[in-house]
């Protein structure tokens, strides 16, 4: 199971090729193919960027038609860097394509056809999940604070929980982030991970020589975190795209701070 980079005319996005996927429409998007123009050039889907609303409603009418969503029937999180997870359904979904996220949480799950999950990111992890059997998907934002509380593992347990889902059936897409090629940190991000995985963190943690700083992989960590909560290995597909590295595709908060766009991972039951 891979993602891969697709294309839909003039918008790059990248999505998971296995067949088993195709009842949830679903893709990371790049930061091209858009309208608006530099600094936020020109997929920005970030609605508190400085981008003109129209601007950023006319991205999500490119990104999700490319992907197959609905840009009219979107819910988004406002991020909170917790493990948080929150329910929704039609009700939540908002007026328009430009609207900022209202929805505190860095997790969303629903069970409702039509309803686009919708997350962000510029270098964190964004993590897609769906279960065919059961109908129903998640999204969840994975900076290292909400990966080191097991956010990928909580939003499977709340399908669980929630839905009824057979752990078995879960099928995770971990999309384009910082790699550990990018991300030095000091101890606090290793320990957070510590914390949560135990020893089953230290694969995912490589001291630097002179001991006071680390490269951290995330999504690796995620991925651990996906099957400790009972996940298959063999359901859970990582994008290596890393985004610190790739700046002609996409956007990197330790690049470019916060003068920039932000990225966007949807997931919709067809």
């Amino acid at each position: 199971m891979d993602i891969t980079l697709r294309r839909d005319g003039a918008v790059p996005f990248f999505a998971c090729d296995d067949p088993a996927w195709r009842g949830a429409a679903h893709g990371f998007s790049t930061r091209l193919g858009g309208v608006s123009p530099a600094p936020w050039d020109s997929l920005n889907l970030g609605a508190g960027r400085g981008d003109e609303p129209a601007r950023v409603a006319e991205n999500f009418r490119r990104f999700c038609a490319a992907v197959g969503a609905d840009p009219d029937a979107l819910v988004k999180n406002h991020q909170v860097h917790s493990s948080v997870i929150r329910r929704v359904d039609r009700s939540d979904c908002l007026p328009d394509p430009s609207s900022p996220g209202v929805q505190e949480a860095d997790g969303l799950i629903t069970d409702r056809p039509g309803v686009c999950l919708t997350i962000f990111s510029g270098d964190c992890i964004p993590i897609l999940l769906y279960d065919p059997v059961r109908r129903c998907v998640a999204a969840a934002h994975a900076g290292w604070r909400g990966t080191a509380a097991g956010i990928a593992a909580r939003a499977a347990e709340a399908m669980i929980r929630d839905y009824g889902c057979d752990p078995d059936h879960i099928l995770a897409a971990i999309g384009p982030g910082i790699g550990p090629c990018c991300f030095e940190t000091h101890a606090d991000v290793p320990d957070g991970l510590r914390a949560g995985l135990g020893a089953d963190a230290d694969p995912w943690i490589r001291p630097l020589p002179g001991g006071e700083k680390f490269l951290v992989d995330l999504k690796g960590a995620n991925a651990r975190f996906l099957e400790r909560a009972g996940l298959s290995p063999a359901h859970i597909a990582l994008c290596s795209a890393c985004t610190a590295c790739q700046s002609d595709l996409f956007w990197s908060h330790r690049k470019l701070g916060s003068r920039r766009g932000s990225m966007a991972s949807v997931i919709q039951l067809i």
